[in-house]
């Protein structure tokens, strides 16, 4: 069974993305089982108290949701600081990933990433994929973007968050990409490097991603590109029409500090579609 914590905030809009995108992962009504949180925070919770799972609109919402879809759902609801809550319950469940709806809209076009949804993202080796306030996703094949950078560890995490998805590998497409800055290639045209699609197997990561994947079914297209990489990956995920974007953007500096990359970053505020971090 493939499990699936769903922390849940207060609003009901970003929960019902998160249960809808949880319903469309492959084979959700047979191998999936979804565990919906919710955590009261401080100020609204104190020791001795009881947090009501079905007087939260929101957790309720995205539960029946799943359950609509035939998702097995557990419902659980704890109070307390809400992301250190959130880490203990992906270890209580032993969760393959982690579903949050942390993109929030600041005026009219700013977009931020809540400081719980960046505490989890930074504090749990699970995957943990972003929905925001909407989620595009198509139906059928699952189709999914794995945009590889020369990091052969974090591509191969990548790799196996794919190939470990729920059902049938042979329902899942995954388009493998290699974005070339600039100043890689010496004189390199400013704009359309159609040219370096030859040069993927030039890149040790890509093509041991794009190798993990044929040998667990997926089908996978091998794509490198070149200019500047955030645009490009956000270009080519509206292109395909894609179901999510699956990035390996964890960077540890020094002993213990985990950071995101400035390109985990752009797209996961920028993507109009679900983005996973994997490591």
């Amino acid at each position: 069974m493939y499990r699936v914590l769903v922390p849940v905030d207060s609003n009901t809009n970003r929960a019902r993305h998160q249960a809808q995108y949880v319903a469309r992962l492959p084979d959700a009504d047979s191998a999936v089982a979804a565990t919906v949180l919710h955590v009261a925070p401080p100020d609204r919770f104190t020791a001795g108290d009881e947090v009501s799972f079905s007087a939260i609109d929101s957790a309720a919402t995205a539960a029946e949701e799943l359950e609509r879809a035939g998702v097995e759902v557990t419902r659980r609801a704890d109070g307390g600081s809400v992301s250190r809550a959130i880490v203990d319950a992906v270890t209580d469940v032993d969760a393959d990933e982690v579903v949050m709806g942390g993109r929030k809209r600041s005026g009219v076009t700013t977009v931020l990433l809540g400081s719980t949804v960046q505490d989890v993202l930074l504090s749990t080796e699970r995957p943990v994929t972003v929905t925001g306030d909407g989620v595009s996703l198509g139906e059928g094949t699952r189709k999914v973007l794995v945009p590889v950078d020369g990091h052969e560890e974090r591509a191969r995490q990548q790799a196996r968050y794919v190939a470990g998805l729920p059902g049938d590998p042979s329902a899942v497409e995954a388009t493998v990409f290699y974005v070339f800055r600039h100043q890689d290639y010496t004189g390199a045209p400013s704009h359309e490097l159609g040219a370096l699609r030859n040069e993927f197997a030039d890149v040790d990561s890509a093509v041991m991603a794009a190798e993990m994947l044929d040998d667990a079914g997926v089908t996978v297209e091998r794509v490198a590109e070149g200019g500047e990489v955030a645009r490009r990956i956000l270009r080519a995920a509206e292109d395909r029409t894609v179901d999510g974007i699956v990035m390996g953007g964890r960077k540890r500096s020094g002993v213990q500090k985990v950071l995101l990359g400035s390109t985990v970053r752009d797209v996961l505020l920028s993507a109009e579609r679900p983005v996973t971090l994997t490591g």
